[in-house]
């Protein structure tokens, strides 16, 4: 791969140390009508930035799709971020350019590696939490039978798998973004309209799923990188909520991913 240009957004909604690298675009999503953090927001040209709080960072994702123009377009999280390897310090263990070409020349598609959840299917999971409803997937499934029904048996292979590709990261051909974001964004909208967009993340936690479902349904190739995480806390917060649906109880907060 040759003379590519590649944007990798760093979705973010507070300061926060970032990737040196040219290839790296922090972009402060759910910027309309926030103090400025010095970086680009998502309030500009063709936006959403006023869903952020149900659509979390595809608030981001949609500025990138309709505003950049690049060659492969990748989303990571300020706080999560592609790792080729560990080494010594966990700035300079974040995917730099040379390694996301490798990994380019291998598949069009770079997602995170699976989170597994072993003992429960990606449906139970989701319906575990706190803020999820039982019908936000069963409105989701109608939406996309609706609009889509090709996609109907996608669905229900992802969603009894018991592991999944998580947190709305990857970096893909913008050829590929396009196809993919034309699909979802058009299911996410005619679902806000059912569900509402009240509820915190909502619209974001649903979409974690929609990638695998496009990339089950369409068979593109695609390769897995690990995750690098810069905050610990929330990992350990993340783990807790877990273990507290292994024994049965609700999620005591709203998720952290």
């Amino acid at each position: 791969m040759e003379n590519k240009k590649i944007k990798i957004l760093v979705a973010t909604h507070k300061a926060f140390q970032m990737p040196k690298d040219d290839m790296y675009l922090p972009l402060h999503v759910g910027k309309e009508g926030k103090t400025d953090l010095g970086f680009i927001g998502d309030n500009t040209g063709d936006n959403i930035s006023a869903k952020n709080n149900s659509w979390s960072e595809l608030t981001g994702l949609y500025w990138g799709w309709k505003n950049l123009d690049c060659d492969y377009l990748g989303l990571v999280q300020y706080r999560r971020h592609f790792m080729f390897k560990k080494k010594k310090g966990i700035f300079e263990s974040i995917l730099s350019e040379d390694e996301v070409t490798q990994l380019l020349d291998k598949a069009d598609i770079i997602l995170p590696q699976k989170r597994n959840y072993r003992i429960m299917t990606l449906e139970e999971h989701f319906n575990g939490y706190d803020f999820s409803i039982v019908s936000d997937l069963d409105n989701l499934r109608k939406i996309i039978h609706s609009i889509s029904p090709e996609y109907d048996k996608a669905v229900d292979i992802v969603m009894s798998r018991k592991s999944g590709h998580m947190c709305n990261m990857f970096i893909m051909k913008k050829n590929l973004l396009d196809d993919f974001c034309e699909w979802e964004f058009s299911i996410l909208n005619a679902l806000e309209k059912i569900i509402g967009d009240d509820r915190k993340r909502i619209i974001g936690y649903i979409a974690e799923h929609m990638l695998d479902i496009w990339i089950e349904k369409n068979g593109h190739k695609y390769v897995e990188c690990n995750v690098a995480l810069l905050d610990r806390k929330n990992e350990f917060d993340r783990r807790f909520d877990f273990l507290m649906r292994i024994l049965g109880l609700k999620s005591r907060r709203i998720p952290l991913n």
